[in-house]
This record gives C-alpha cells, structure tokens and sequence, in this order.
C-alpha cells in the first residue's frame, strides 16, 4: 500500500487483517492522491488538513520528496486541537498525534511512516510493517506483476488488497501464481460527531478522538468483510 496521512479507518482495518502489510517507498508521489493529507472535522463539515511539500521534480518517488521548509508542526496541531478538543477522545488521541506531526525527520516518507506506526501502535495492532524497498525482488515491474514478485519474495499465498482496487487485479492472474486474492470492503459505521449528522470515512484521527482506543478495536477494526 501506498503510505498516508492519517488515512481513513479502512487504512487500518487491512493494517489489522494481515499477517504483513508492506507499504511502498519507492513508488512515485501523486499529486492528486492522499499521500500528504486527509480530512478532519470542523463545526459539523469535513476539512482537509495537509502536509506542505518542497516543490520538486513531478517523476520523484515518495522518499525522494521532503516536507516543506516552511513546515509548521505546531500550526498543524492547532487545527486538531481546535477541531477536537471538546471530542471525548481528545485527552486519549492527542499526544500520539503530536508525537507524528512533531517527528523531526522531514522526508516524506520517512514521516509519513513514522505516522504510521504511531498510529498502529496506538491502536495495538500487532502486524509487522514492513518497506517495499527493503524486499528483495525486481522492483522494475508494475502493478500485479510487481505485488506478485513481493508476495514470492516473502512467501505470501494470500493478498489482501483494498476494495477500491478491485478493477486492478485479476483473480486468474493471481490464482495462477499461487496467490489468493481478496478484498477489503468497510462496512458503513456511525458514531456521534457532536450531534450534528455524521460525516463518514474522515481521518483515523476523527475516529479516536469520539471512540474510545478499546471500542475501535472491538466493535471497528472488525467491522469488514473479505470478499
């Protein structure tokens, strides 16, 4: 998987459901995409909080880019703390989330991981991550052909994969490689936002800041189906 910022709680549903999960550094940043930011939040409407980058050359992979000079952790952790600070998970959520925006290495990726694993650690996820350049395969290939070169690598017979990959990957191609292919698709969940009528699929961060760490791991990160 790609890395994120503070992705959505489906991020760590697949997180939760693998034995290994491998998350790409040597796969290129997209601008349109998650990678730097995700939404919170704020009087009842969802807001996009990002990460500010140094500008640089479009081809560049993900650990190639570095967070903006001009970067201000406190200024980030303003806008949490002004969105959630009546939420009931405030005291609970905040000082991990300080701890990632505070890290102070700059690359991107090696931030973005550091998020990452804060984040897993806090919810007591016990699934090893691992860095797809550090396994030992042909990192040339594309899409299915590179997921499945990994997967040999590391001796994985099963892949699991988010739904919203589904048109991607090919069941027979997989099969014929030894690899079961599955996905995960999050079931709808609600909780109380304050009163105001939910806002779905916000960042991790919205989720522990009106849930309590055991009720996620109860009632939340298990609430998909593999299909």
């Amino acid at each position: 998987m790609q890395p994120y910022f503070f992705p959505y709680i489906g991020y760590f549903q697949l997180l939760a459901a693998v034995d290994l999960f491998i998350v790409y550094d040597n796969i290129k940043y997209t601008k349109k995409g998650w990678i730097n930011r995700n939404r919170l939040l704020r009087s009842g409407k969802d807001v996009v909080f990002s990460l500010p980058l140094l500008r640089d050359a479009d081809h560049l992979d993900i650990r190639e880019r570095a967070l903006a000079a001009d970067f201000n952790p406190e200024k980030l952790l303003n806008q949490f703390r002004g969105a959630y600070q009546r939420a009931p998970g405030f005291r609970e959520t905040l000082p991990m989330v300080e701890d990632a925006i505070r890290h102070p290495d700059h690359n991107l990726f090696r931030f973005l991981h550091h998020a990452l694993l804060r984040a897993r650690d806090h919810l007591g996820i016990a699934t090893e991550v691992r860095v797809s350049s550090d396994v030992d395969c042909d990192h040339g290939l594309k899409s299915a052909d590179r997921v499945l070169a990994m997967c040999r690598a590391v001796g994985a017979t099963t892949y699991v994969n988010a739904v919203g990959g589904i048109d991607l990957y090919s069941r027979d191609l997989f099969r014929d490689r030894g690899v079961d292919l599955k996905f995960l698709k999050s079931r709808p969940h609600q909780y109380d936002q304050f009163g105001d009528p939910f806002v779905p699929w916000l960042s991790i961060i919205d989720v522990l800041m009106f849930n309590q760490v055991s009720t996620v791991r109860a009632a939340l990160l298990p609430d998909y189906d593999l299909v």
